[in-house]
């Protein structure tokens, strides 16, 4: 299992100021088909690189409209694809709620709808946002910092279990519970929990002989990401949400970054490709699903080895793409 959950890095990307490099891009619009006149969503639209080359291959009139929770990556995205004017509409928005967003804003009937999940190297490189090791800020991890419980609320004041329970749950840690117990050990005198001191803890009680090539705290970091963001439950709820947006023909593009995202994926696709919830016992179908994905491609795609030698962090990345049946 990956556990970097990185939408890219990049420096040095020629044409790019903030050095931030989409991943699988090509494949991404590829996937899409964007093509002219065509409506796409870019549900995660981060600093807006793959926006931009899905409304450079959807030239001259292709529309585009880009969400994200974050309010700085809206802005980002804004400064990048101003030169597409009108084409592009951008929502500060959860992707969770695309379903009803983007009708909103006038994309009711779509051509494609990009997923690309985790989280972005410009989040990450901001030290008072909490994402890193090496913030010595409280841990706040929330994407959209005006919604939800911070990071360091829910250390200071979860019991042992509870915290035990999302570092197993989330980042599939195997000294979850010692890890936790440490937590509510230190907090009592007092502590301010942030990026430096808890991976310093979490080092400190993980047994040595155990480490990985990863950072010890790296599973406890996306653990803490997923619950603050409730990244899971919004993945399922942005899948359907999604789907019910596409026409017939339209694409649906996922980029996961580790096990747990890919794992709801699959198996969302599985069962829309599947249609019949009935169970194998029964002679004939009774409930009346049809099929409304069909797969399209391998699935799932990894990038290239030029692209996880140019971007290390891809290296995790699984894309997966189906499309809406005719109804």
């Amino acid at each position: 299992m990956s556990l970097q959950g990185l939408r890219g890095t990049a420096p040095g990307r020629e044409g790019t100021e903030d050095g931030h490099l989409p991943v699988m891009v090509e494949e991404a619009v590829a996937a899409l088909r964007a093509m002219p006149g065509s409506l796409q969503i870019d549900a995660t639209v981060g600093g807006g690189g793959h926006a931009e080359r899905i409304l450079e291959a959807s030239t001259p009139d292709g529309r585009l409209v880009g969400l994200d929770a974050d309010r700085a990556a809206i802005a980002r995205a804004r400064a990048r694809l101003a030169r597409f004017g009108e084409r592009v509409v951008l929502r500060q928005a959860n992707f969770a709620d695309v379903g009803e967003v983007a009708p909103a804003a006038g994309f009711r009937e779509v051509d494609g709808v990009l997923l690309d999940l985790g989280l972005s190297s410009d989040q990450l490189a901001d030290p008072g946002r909490g994402f890193s090791f090496r913030s010595d800020a409280p841990l706040d991890m929330r994407f959209d910092g005006s919604r939800g419980t911070p990071a360091h609320e829910l250390l200071a004041r979860l019991p042992a279990d509870e915290l035990a329970a999302i570092f197993r749950l989330y980042g599939e840690e195997p000294f979850a519970g010692r890890i936790a117990r440490a937590v509510v050990t230190e907090r009592a005198d007092p502590l301010t929990i942030t990026g430096t001191g808890l991976a310093a803890l979490v080092e400190r009680v993980t047994p040595r002989g155990r480490r990985r090539r990863i950072h010890p705290a790296t599973r406890v970091f996306q653990a803490l990401r997923i619950a603050v963001n409730r990244e899971l439950e919004s993945l399922e709820r942005g899948l359907a949400g999604a789907l019910g947006l596409l026409r017939p023909g339209g694409r649906l593009v996922v980029i996961s970054y580790h096990s747990l995202e890919d794992r709801i994926v699959k198996r969302f696709f599985a069962a829309e490709r599947r249609g019949c919830t009935c169970p194998p016992e029964l002679p004939v179908c009774v409930c009346g699903r049809r099929p409304r994905l069909r797969l399209v491609g391998r699935q799932p795609q990894r990038p290239t080895p030029q692209e996880t030698h140019r971007n290390p962090r891809s290296r995790s990345a699984r894309l997966r793409a189906a499309e809406r049946s005719a109804a």
